[in-house]
């Protein structure tokens, strides 16, 4: 027995343009039927025609499996005609779609109005044509938008190359690096260019990361060749401060040190982590010397007080051998004094330089003195004297005996100048006995 075996007595009229969408309008599975054996035909206006059968389902599946072979097929012919309409196709692919959608709907084996169908098929072409313009205006469209965006990767690739160009020469080591890092990254998130135009900008923005890079090496080796200097200079210091720090010779080892630390600042920065552990080493040797010296210094505070009471008690003692009456006994008492003084330990420099200054007075008093004495005591100034004292008293004499002789001859005018030089050396002679009497046997 026939399912669906009830057909209309003819085709439906069409009262709207021919269209894939008419075709879908109403119910499909009315054009066809399955017949007992399972055959299932579709109604065209040619007569029925055989579409073929599936084995095992009932006669309502079979006829539903064809009616969507139909509507797949009706689809494809609505949807071309929607892009053609939408300016999406390109004449020529819509014009090779008609020709395969016409192949399609001629050996369709579905259900459906496919006489409708085949009409909305011939109806594309023109369909094309009405829409042309549609077509090259979305084309124009979209090539503005393309060129829009070409223009504005354009300006930005520009603007990343720049500034890469600006940084290639950059000493800013840290930074730099990490804004072209920055700057990688946008270009590769950057919308791609014409193939020569993106490798044109690529050449320059690498040439610039590149050269920054190899300044950025080479500027790094040379920086490690410094470094091992300065950690090779600071160690020798290092190991100098090391052996200084049990040193208990606390001037010249302080003097020896504030040397080191002058040389270690003219050395320069080395390595951050290999400079830390360097001076952390040094430091140490430091603070070891110099709280020993502190130490020392605070035990000998007290001992100084006491030294200083020693030496103020000195002092009245050595100012008494003022005024100097004998030399003899001043000096004798100023050596004994002294003796005691230099007893004494030590002193603290600026209160002991005062207490010198004192001792100094008697010092030069004794000194002054001692230097008259020599000077009156010595037989060759003694001696010196005395030829003076009798150069004089033999000239006298030879000037007189001139000035007589000058007047027995009658020349009292030569007379007059012997004795006038004979007078000047008279009062010689008394400074010269003056002189001579000054002196000591």
């Amino acid at each position: 027995m026939d399912t669906n075996n009830t057909f209309p007595n003819s085709i439906p009229q069409q009262t709207s343009p021919l269209t894939a969408a008419s075709a879908l309008i109403g119910d499909p599975s009315q054009f066809g039927r399955v017949a007992e054996d399972g055959i299932v035909y579709v109604r065209t206006p040619e007569g029925e025609r055989a579409v073929g059968s599936y084995p095992g389902k009932t006669a309502e599946e079979a006829l539903a499996y064809f009616v969507r072979k139909f509507e797949s097929v009706a689809s494809e012919v609505a949807l071309l005609a929607s892009r053609i309409k939408n300016g999406a196709m390109v004449p020529s692919d819509a014009h090779e779609a008609v020709t395969k959608l016409r192949e399609q709907v001629r050996n369709l084996n579905g259900v459906g109005d496919l006489a409708l169908l085949a009409a909305s098929v011939e109806q594309i072409p023109a369909l094309i044509e009405d829409h042309r313009a549609a077509y090259q205006e979305r084309k124009d469209l979209e090539t503005a938008v393309r060129e829009a965006k070409r223009a504005g990767a354009l300006v930005e690739k520009e603007k990343l190359v720049a500034e890469a160009e600006s940084l290639a020469l950059s000493e800013n080591w840290k930074a730099t690096s990490e804004r072209l890092k920055v700057l990688l990254d946008e270009w590769k998130a950057a919308p791609r260019l014409d193939k020569a135009t993106d490798t044109e900008l690529w050449k320059r923005f690498s040439a610039s990361r590149n050269r920054f890079d190899k300044r950025r090496r080479t500027h790094f080796a040379s920086l490690d060749s410094v470094h091992s200097e300065v950690a090779a200079k600071k160690e020798a210091l290092v190991l100098e401060a090391e052996k200084l720090a049990n040193s208990r010779e606390w001037l010249p080892t302080a003097r020896r040190f504030k040397e080191l630390m002058d040389a270690w600042k003219a050395a320069g920065r080395g390595k951050a982590n290999v400079d830390t552990k360097l001076w952390a080493r040094f430091k140490a040797a430091q603070d070891t010397f110099f709280a020993a010296k502190n130490a020392d210094l605070e035990k000998r505070q007290g001992s100084m007080a006491e030294n200083l009471e020693k030496r103020e008690a000195l002092i009245p003692q050595i100012e008494a051998i003022l005024p100097i009456s004998d030399l003899a006994t001043a000096k004798k008492n100023f050596r004994a004094l002294m003796e005691q003084w230099q007893k004494i330990g030590i002193t603290d420099r600026n209160k002991r330089a005062a207490l010198e200054a004192r001792i100094e007075k008697v010092e030069n008093a004794i000194h002054e003195l001692n230097e008259e004495y020599s000077r009156r005591t010595d037989p060759t100034a003694i001696a010196r004297a005395n030829d003076v004292v009798k150069g004089l008293e033999d000239a006298i004499a030879s000037y007189e005996a001139a000035a007589a002789k000058a007047e027995a001859a009658g020349d009292s005018k030569k007379a007059t100048t012997a004795r006038e030089a004979a007078e000047a050396r008279r009062a010689w002679l008394v400074e010269a006995k003056k002189g001579l009497a000054d002196f000591k046997a």
